[in-house]
C-alpha cells in the first residue's frame, strides 16, 4: 500500500503517539483526515501539517459517532484506528457507564468504522487498516481486565479480518507497543518503572503504523527485546508469568498507573 496520495483516517489524533502518527503520515504524502474530540488542538495539528491534513471532530463513545465520522470523512485508503481511553484498575471500581465508555471507544469504535469503511476499499481493490493495540492486548498484568479485554478483542477482530480479505487488496496490521516515553497513556499516568523496564517512543509506534501499511504487516510489536520476549513467554505460560511479575513489583506499577489514569474514564 503506497501512502503518498492516499487519505488516511487517524482518530485518536490529539493524542501524543497520534500526533507522531499524523506527522510520520503526513511526512509520507498522505492526506491525513484527523479525528479526535478536542477540536481546538486538532485545528492545531492541521495547520502544523499544512494542505495535507484536515480536521474531523468527533467522540466515539456516542451510539452513532463511527457511523457520522466515516460518513464525512468520505472515501478513505487507510483507516489507522489509534484512539483509546486508559481503563486501568478494578473492574468493580468502574461505574456502569464508564464500562461501556471504554468498550466504546476501544473496540466497537473500530469495528463500526471498519464497517463502514471496508466496502468502499473493496470496491477500489486497495486500501489497509491498522488497529493501535497494545503488548496488554497479548499478556494482560494486573489491574488491566477491561482495557485489555479491549485491547485483545481487537487482535482477534483483525486476525479474523485478515483472512477474510486474503486477495482483496486491503490489509490488515495490528500494533502493540509496550511502555511509550513521552506521550500516551502510560506517560500521562506519570508512573516510574523500574531501571530495567525499557520504554518505546512515540516516533517508533508512528514508525511501526507505517511499515505496517507500507510492508502489510500483520502484526508489529514495539517495545525492548525483554519486553517483547516476556510478552511471548507470558501468552505460553500465564500464570508463571503472572507470578514472575508480581515479584518483580507490577503490584506497584498497576496501581500507580490506575491511580493515574482514573480521571481519563
Amino acid at each position: 500500500m503506497q501512502l503518498e496520495g492516499s487519505t488516511v483516517l487517524l482518530t485518536g489524533a490529539t493524542g501524543g503517539i497520534g500526533r507522531s502518527i499524523a506527522r510520520a503520515l503526513g511526512a509520507r504524502g498522505a492526506r491525513v483526515l484527523l479525528s479526535g474530540r478536542r477540536a481546538e488542538q486538532l485545528d492545531e495539528l492541521r495547520a502544523e501539517l499544512g494542505g495535507g491534513a484536515d480536521a474531523l471532530p468527533a467522540d466515539l463513545a456516542e451510539r452513532d459517532g463511527p457511523a457520522q465520522l466515516a460518513k464525512r470523512a468520505g472515501a478513505v485508503d487507510v483507516l489507522v484506528a489509534n484512539a483509546a481511553l486508559p481503563a486501568a484498575g478494578r473492574v468493580e471500581d468502574f461505574t456502569p457507564e464508564e464500562i461501556d465508555r471504554a468498550l466504546d471507544v476501544n473496540l466497537r469504535g473500530p469495528v463500526q468504522l471498519t464497517r463502514a469503511l471496508l466496502p468502499g476499499m473493496l470496491d477500489r481493490g486497495r486500501g489497509h487498516i491498522v488497529f493501535v493495540s497494545s503488548l496488554a492486548g497479548k499478556l494482560a498484568p494486573m489491574r488491566s481486565a477491561l482495557y485489555s479485554a479491549t485491547k485483545f478483542g481487537l487482535r482477534g477482530f483483525a486476525g479474523g479480518l485478515r483472512e477474510d480479505l486474503r486477495g482483496s487488496g486491503v490489509g490488515v496490521t495490528v500494533v502493540y507497543p509496550g511502555f511509550v516515553s513521552e506521550a500516551g497513556m502510560f506517560a500521562d499516568a506519570g508512573v516510574r518503572l523500574p531501571r530495567w523496564v525499557g520504554t518505546a517512543t512515540p516516533e517508533e509506534v508512528a514508525a511501526a503504523v507505517v511499515r505496517g501499511i507500507e510492508g502489510d504487516r500483520a502484526e508489529i510489536d514495539v517495545a525492548p527485546l525483554g519486553l517483547r520476549a516476556g510478552t511471548l513467554i507470558g501468552s505460553l505460560a500465564p500464570v508463571t508469568a503472572a507470578r514472575v511479575q508480581r515479584r518483580l513489583g507490577s503490584a506497584r506499577i498497576a496501581h500507580a498507573m490506575a491511580e493515574g489514569q482514573s480521571d481519563k474514564r
